[in-house]
């Protein structure tokens, strides 16, 4: 990788995993400096999968220029749209390829850094999905993969703000770990098949340096859960995708793989409107 963008190796090299309750302040400040920490590595890994301007909602694979969960491809020109937990901008590029008016938003400068170097030709933002900076009524569509939804202790504060700066009528469409994987251990392999854990117990997942700073965080919400959260945040829920895994896919990402991706759902894309 260029030089420009290496960096030394952070605190989470000798972190401890556990499951313990981390508020609002504390997911943020570790998703920011680990996403921060993490930008090259995952760039570098991943960014081959992603693109510099495909829309892609998950390890699957599933495409938005297949899937056309914002809506039709060709209605899409002219349209605001605002990308939360954007990374380096690829589903962003593609929207704007085909006409629409998007923003990237993220809470890592550091992978805000890779999309300038990918190109400029997206406007970013750096802020907290959280507390967005935008006027009521900013954008048509909003959109997430991955980003944000499932790195916050209250995804109501996040939902109830992208309602706020929607249009009536827009569509807010987010992806997720689909919540039954957090009942299997966080491997590829067959050992990743048997339940180890409460699919029941939302304990968030933290891994924390040696005095106990959380470096890493992510929440656990059942499907049930997170159909509430939504109504609560001010949307109708018009449908939810659990991608399959297609036969061309034969990578593997984390604990995501062929193996596990024919037998259990490995992302959940929850497709939203505002009243």
């Amino acid at each position: 990788m260029n030089q420009e963008y290496e960096q030394e190796a952070g605190p989470e090299d000798e972190a401890e995993a556990t499951r313990r309750d981390a508020d609002d302040s504390e997911s943020s400040r570790a998703s920011r400096g680990w996403w921060d920490r993490n930008a090259d590595e995952y760039q570098s890994e991943h960014g081959a999968f992603l693109g510099d301007d495909r829309f892609v909602w998950g390890p699957e694979g599933l495409d938005e220029a297949e899937a056309g969960l914002l809506g039709p491809s060709e209605a899409l020109k002219g349209l605001d749209v605002l990308e939360i937990g954007a990374g380096a901008a690829q589903c962003s590029r593609w929207l704007a390829a085909r006409g629409a008016r998007p923003v990237a938003l993220d809470l890592s400068h550091r992978q805000l850094q890779h999309a300038l170097r990918i190109g400029d030709d997206v406007p970013l933002v750096e802020a907290d999905a959280g507390v967005l900076p935008f006027r009521d009524g900013s954008f048509d569509l909003a959109c997430s993969a991955y980003g944000a939804v499932p790195f916050v202790a209250d995804p109501v504060k996040v939902f109830r703000e992208v309602r706020r700066v929607l249009r009536p009528g827009g569509r807010w469409v987010f992806s997720v770990t689909h919540p039954i994987r957090w009942a299997f251990p966080d491997e590829p392999g067959p050992e990743g098949l048997s339940v180890a854990a409460s699919y029941f117990d939302r304990t968030p997942y933290v891994e924390q340096d040696e005095q106990g700073r959380a470096v890493y965080v992510e929440h656990h919400r059942t499907i049930g859960d997170r159909v509430r959260d939504v109504v609560a945040g001010g949307f109708r829920l018009i449908d939810l995708v659990e991608p399959e895994w297609p036969e061309w896919n034969s990578q593997e990402w984390g604990g995501w793989s062929p193996l596990r991706g024919n037998l259990i759902p490995g992302t959940a894309i929850f497709v939203c409107e505002r009243d």
